[in-house]
């Protein structure tokens, strides 16, 4: 479906849709590395989605431009802070990440699998819970605030070193019910204005909104440095931003069903590259 409702349309005061279809063009990072920005669709979401579609062809022209040269993208300033963050010890112990981990290199393709089940803690966690762990139990460090600076540079940083990689989220085994759980939330309308996740970025992805374009909403490219607020935002930010726009009473970041939508949002870029850090309106 590719136009909203009459009584959509009347709740939330949007002006009527235009058609504007994801630009044809190809992301070249660096003039390196040429990244997957569509591709055919996972096979659990192609019942609705023939491809999945970065957000990044949603984007104006200057936009992908500034992505595609890290002189450019505003993104890597706080990747060079986390840089620094990565190599100073902190905590009880006198580590720092560079103690355990050596180089941020170190780092690639784990971007690529989170969120992802931790057998150990029998939990599935995403990237923030994993630094966190870390900083608690290896590092004797105060953990991060979820969405707070510190911790979106660090996912950053991690994420940049995975750029060009094929998200490939597991969804199977023991996430397979926490993968339901963020499925159902996808679906569930709610709010005032009774907007569910596939309300925009499923039914509506390509139309023109508000003067924005709504994009399939793939979260490979977080965080993402977005140009309204002018810093790195990460995942779970994003996610209470869009749940609160539709007038509910939204989830705390780190919350288990935000982390639930996280594995099941990731898992529908399945095949997309790692962006992140990203730009995006």
């Amino acid at each position: 479906m590719k136009k909203l409702t009459s009584a959509l349309l009347a709740s939330a005061v949007f002006c009527t849709p235009l058609m504007a279809d994801p630009v044809e063009d190809t992301l070249i990072l660096n003039e390196e590395i040429t990244m997957v920005t569509r591709t055919a669709a996972p096979a659990h979401v192609s019942d609705v989605l023939d491809e999945v579609i970065s957000g990044w062809h949603f984007r104006g022209t200057e936009t992908r431009a500034m992505q595609a040269d890290d002189f450019d993208n505003p993104g890597m300033i706080f990747v060079e802070q986390a840089e620094e963050v990565w190599n100073t010890a902190d905590g009880s112990e006198g580590k720092s990440c560079s103690s355990c981990h050596e180089g941020t290199d170190s780092m690639k393709g784990v971007r690529a699998v989170y969120p992802k089940w931790n057998e150990a803690a029998g939990e599935v966690r995403t990237l923030e819970m994993q630094v966190n762990d870390c900083r608690e139990n290896r590092m004797g460090a105060e953990k991060w605030k979820y969405t707070g600076g510190d911790m979106t540079n660090m996912v950053a940083l991690i994420s940049s070193v995975s750029r060009g990689m094929p998200v490939d989220v597991a969804i199977t085994g023991p996430a397979q019910s926490m993968w339901e759980q963020g499925k159902e939330l996808y679906y569930t309308r709610t709010g005032q204005l009774e907007l569910a996740c596939a309300s925009c970025h499923e039914d509506n992805y390509g139309n023109m909104i508000r003067a924005d374009h709504l994009s399939q909403g793939q979260i490979n490219g977080f965080p993402t440095y977005r140009l309204k607020n002018t810093k790195l935002n990460s995942v779970h930010a994003r996610f209470k931003g869009c749940v609160r726009d539709t007038r509910a009473e939204t989830f705390k970041p780190g919350s288990p069903e935000f982390v639930a939508l996280e594995l099941y949002v990731a898992s529908r870029g399945n095949g997309l590259s790692v962006e992140g850090p990203s730009i995006r309106n």
